[in-house]
């Protein structure tokens, strides 16, 4: 079988790939998932840790508007076990109002622990983990007819997350808990009157976590904006149990019977990304996030600015997390006249390489000039779909003659751009694998002296890092003790780890 035919039905036909078997733990387990879905182990995955060094307060973010949740009772909606969890579907006239496109509801499900394990969240909070966890999926509607459409397109999935606690019974998820009984085996589906689904969710919508990540079950694509509410809601632990013990993984037929519970994905690397927060209250000295505009800034001087200004005086905008002193070193200038663009010049720039002026975007002369890789996040009205990286990761394996590389190859594809265009949209620092993506056909002297700068403040911040070790008393401006750093810490690999590149359910 050919490389190129092993590559369609590995990353272009993802419905074959969800009919492959897959569990939680043991065999098939979440460690085996990039063997048959290459993006689970790749970039922006999800769930993630939201530690307090990660958060930035974004005061654009809005409350989230939910429309048509309140559905009329002489509706109906189809309750399933489909083996990984219990799911409901939701009609699309319940939609999300208060973002940029609008997303349908297509249907919501839950992740929990087991009646001897009461944790079962898959998003965590400095490492706490709650009871449980629901996820209502949505699809953006304004660009693609469903959710199967939208499930591998960068911009195709929003979903909100509920954490779950053990506490007050909450009558709301008794309209669904009590069905449970009629999809006890896999495959099983009922019929079930439709209710208040926005009785489900946190009285305040105006809390939540943002950030951008992917499906945490196969095939893992990278497709999510995440809006995590801050406040939990409480179930009874007769209710927790209700849902925890009474299904199964297995066929009605299979024997023995097999437990769905602990369903839940272990926390995924944060990938240098970021994540904004609507609130303030209760988070001591948390940093803002910079303008879009600011970052657009930033990306204009990797392309066309002076990478030697970058180096003496813009590190902390191309990586906040790094806290320069003021005595920093200095770097050999350039020339005066050298270090400065005039308006002209960058206008003849920003042409030669096909990005965006202030006043629009620009567009290529020569139609044989191929499109840069980053006009993908520069553009807006680009989609991104990652069956369409096909060729371009045929190509890396070719680079590297080896097909046990695929994983490696998918996520240097698709890393940088997913990073860029987090960045872009304040969800996510600037990771020096794009940095290096961006500046590889600058001036090779220019490059190598703001990698050298880099490598330099990370330096400076590990060293840091290593005496917080030593004195954990020492607060960080974020107010916190800084994370321990591991003996066998590789500075090398802070910015640059070996590149190992839902649909929920």
């Amino acid at each position: 079988m050919s490389l190129k035919i092993i590559l369609i039905i590995l990353i272009a036909c993802p419905l074959a790939l969800t009919g492959r078997k897959w569990t939680y733990n043991g065999l098939d387990g979440e460690h085996d998932w990039p063997t048959n879905y290459p993006f689970c182990g790749g970039a922006f995955q999800s769930p993630i840790d939201f530690q307090t060094h990660l958060l930035r307060y974004d005061p654009n973010l809005p409350p989230i508007q939910v429309q048509n949740y309140n559905l009329s009772t002489s509706e109906q909606l189809t309750l399933g076990n489909n083996g990984h969890s219990v799911q409901l579907s939701l009609p699309s006239h319940m939609y999300i109002s208060s973002l940029p496109h609008r997303y349908s509801a297509a249907q919501l499900h839950f992740h929990w622990g087991s009646s001897n394990l009461l944790t079962g969240s898959e998003h965590t909070v400095n490492g706490k983990q709650f009871a449980g966890e629901m996820h209502v999926v949505h699809f953006n509607s304004d660009k693609y007819p469903n959710v199967s459409m939208a499930v591998d397109k960068h911009d195709g999935l929003a979903v909100l997350g509920v954490f779950i606690e053990i506490g007050e019974a909450n009558p709301a998820f008794d309209k669904l808990f009590r069905f449970i009984s009629g999809v006890k085996y896999r495959d099983q589906k009922i019929q079930v009157p439709a209710f208040n689904i926005r009785a489900l969710l946190p009285d305040r919508l105006d809390q939540y976590y943002r950030y951008d990540g992917s499906l945490t079950t196969p095939p893992c694509y990278p497709s999510v904006l995440w809006t995590v509410f801050r406040k939990p809601v409480t179930i009874s632990r007769k209710q927790f149990l209700a849902l925890a013990t009474a299904l199964y993984a297995s066929f009605a037929q299979d024997s023995p019977s097999m437990p769905l519970h602990e369903n839940y994905r272990k926390s995924q690397l944060p990938d240098n990304r970021v994540v904004l927060v609507s609130f303030r209250e209760g988070l001591h000295g948390i940093l803002s996030v910079a303008s879009p505009f600011h970052r657009r800034q930033v990306v204009q001087k990797l392309l066309v600015g002076d990478l030697a200004d970058l180096a003496d005086e813009g590190l902390y905008q191309l990586l906040p997390k790094l806290s320069l002193h003021t005595d920093t070193d200095k770097k050999l200038k350039r020339p005066k006249k050298q270090r400065h663009w005039s308006q002209a010049t960058q206008k003849h720039q920003w042409s030669k390489n096909n990005v965006p002026s202030d006043n629009g975007y620009s567009s290529s002369v020569g139609k044989n000039i191929p499109t840069p890789w980053y006009m993908g996040a520069l553009e807006t009205g680009k989609g991104m779909c990652f069956v369409s990286l096909e060729e371009q990761v045929i190509h890396q394996l070719e680079r590297y003659q080896a097909k046990g590389l695929m994983v490696e190859a998918l996520r240097e594809v698709v890393f940088p751009e997913l990073n860029l265009r987090s960045y872009l949209h304040c969800r996510s620092d600037l990771d020096l694998q794009t940095i290096r993506q961006l500046i590889q056909g600058r001036s090779r002297d220019e490059a190598a002296e703001l990698e050298q700068s880099l490598t330099k403040a990370m330096l400076r911040q590990m060293r840091r890092q290593i005496k917080r070790r030593r004195n954990p008393n020492i607060k960080t401006t974020m107010g916190h003790p800084q994370a321990t750093v591991p003996k066998d810490y590789n500075l090398e690999l802070a910015y640059h780890r070996p590149q190992h590149v839902e649909w929920e359910d």
